[in-house]
């Protein structure tokens, strides 16, 4: 074997040595957790660090020296340090030249600087190619596995073939990689890990609102109304009767809300007669939160069971039995058995307990871990046709609670509280029972798979016919 030969394979070495080395400056709970992931997927770990004497936490199996030799081992570097350090990075701008940077860092609010921390570096170090990606993974998630919603690594750089590396350690590693493009959205995805349950911010207003007009609503119409029409403090049922009619009745409307966007959207799309058309902004919107909505309703209702658990030990309700059963007894009364009674409470209960076991069914099939061993067919069956079963049940639990009150006198003009939580179910239900009318039915389901209904001047344009007006 000659020289040249031998020359060839120590080179060949020396570059697939630093294709699975790689190198990681800081030394911190990421750069130590990201450090041990590499090395259980068989990557050989370098550490740059200022003071390598003083670097006893790292896992065992990595090397740790300064920063420009250990920049010399690897052609792909981590750069887990925070943007206000930085500034060592340009002193080693020639050992850097070439090399593949990777950003992870995040601020600590948003707008904090003109441009984003991976643009920034961009700057700093001209030579080298940079990639931002790891920065929306947590140090809790490499060390457990990445699992669920921390699976996935958001990337973004400006040249191909260095995000490409960045890919492959990200899929060795066992995340999946998601490529956001150029280095410009490096800005909007250094903002993601500061944004605090964006898709939960309408559902939480929506749950706040309604919470708040129905608790003021029953407050009125139940304490004040006693209080200035009878003189009578009954203030006392704030915490458990008039809490235990808020939940209920925001749990049911949003619930309904939930399966009223895709019911208006099956009427938008038989008016346009496509489903090619974009919907409204705010459906969109809507559309997008039903899971969250659902969820906070699912936790409404678990409040509402709860609270009735507790309404027999209350000292209310044991003092009302005393007093009415001393009553009987004092006036040689019996407590007759009333069957129409009998079956409505029975009824109420049980539409309730049905209504509450597929309300769970619908929550435990939203999981992800549960959803992806589904289907869409199964999905759609559990989401779809037992959730609008589900607000049929629990409407009708509210229809038996209320039975006759709502032809009793109101007070101040305001009718029973749980005739609130009926509006919107009884809408959804009712454009659902249009929906499924075999004749409409059978134009949504045509208009889904693609059916287009042509208009009058699409239809002459296709068969060669105009508008314009005849040349004299």
């Amino acid at each position: 074997m000659n020289s040249d030969s031998v020359a060839m394979m120590d080179l060949h070495e020396k570059l697939h040595k630093k294709e699975t080395t790689v190198c990681i400056f800081g030394t911190g709970d990421f750069g130590r957790s990201l450090g041990l992931r590499l090395l259980q997927s068989g990557y050989s770990v370098v550490y740059g660090s200022r003071d390598p004497k003083n670097s006893l936490l790292l896992p065992k199996g990595s090397k740790v020296m300064a920063h420009a030799a250990a920049a010399c081992e690897a052609s792909v570097i981590f750069v887990a340090v925070q943007r206000e350090h930085y500034g060592f990075l340009t002193h080693l701008a020639p050992d850097l030249e070439g090399k593949v940077l990777v950003d992870v860092s995040n601020n600590i609010k948003m707008g904090l600087y003109p441009e984003s921390n991976a643009e920034y570096l961009s700057r700093l170090v001209p030579g080298a190619t940079i990639v931002k990606a790891f920065n929306t993974i947590s140090a809790w998630a490499l060390q457990s596995g990445g699992l669920d919603a921390n699976r996935q690594v958001l990337i973004c750089g400006d040249q191909a073939e260095a995000k490409q590396q960045v890919v492959d350690i990200a899929q060795s590693l066992g995340f999946t990689a998601l490529d956001k493009g150029s280095l410009r959205a490096a800005a909007g995805l250094e903002d993601l890990p500061l944004q605090l349950f964006p898709l939960w911010r309408l559902p939480f207003c929506i749950a706040i609102g309604l919470a708040a007009f129905i608790f003021f609503y029953v407050l009125t119409r139940d304490v004040i109304y006693e209080r200035v029409t009878n003189g009578k403090d009954i203030s006392f049922r704030i915490m458990i009767s008039l809490a235990n009619k808020v939940f209920p009745i925001v749990s049911l409307v949003m619930l309904a809300l939930c399966y009223l966007p895709g019911a208006l959207a099956g009427f938008l799309q038989l008016y346009n007669g496509t489903k090619y058309r974009r919907f409204p902004d705010w459906l969109d919107r809507w559309m997008l939160c039903r899971k969250q909505l659902g969820l906070l309703a699912l936790a409404f209702a678990f409040l509402h069971v709860l609270y009735t658990f507790v309404i027999p030990i209350r000292y209310y309700v044991r003092y009302r039995i005393n007093v009415y059963t001393l009553s009987l007894v004092k006036d040689n009364k019996t407590y007759e058995f009333d069957n129409v009674a009998a079956w409505r409470h029975d009824s109420y209960y049980s539409m309730g307990i049905l209504g509450f076991g597929l309300f769970v069914l619908l929550g435990i099939t939203s999981l992800p871990s549960v959803s992806n061993s589904l289907n869409w067919k199964e999905f759609s069956f559990v989401q779809s046709k037992l959730g609008y079963t589900t607000v049929l049940l629990c409407t009708a639990h509210a229809f038996l609670y209320g039975w006759d009150k709502f032809l009793k006198p109101y007070k101040w003009w305001m009718p029973p509280a749980y005739m609130l939580s009926l509006v919107v179910p009884c809408v959804v239900l009712i454009l659902k029972l249009i929906l499924i009318t075999p004749c409409v039915d059978r134009k949504v389901t045509r208009i889904r798979q693609g059916w287009e209904r042509q208009s009058k001047t699409s239809a002459n344009c296709r068969d060669g016919k105009t508008n314009q007006p005849l040349m004299a």
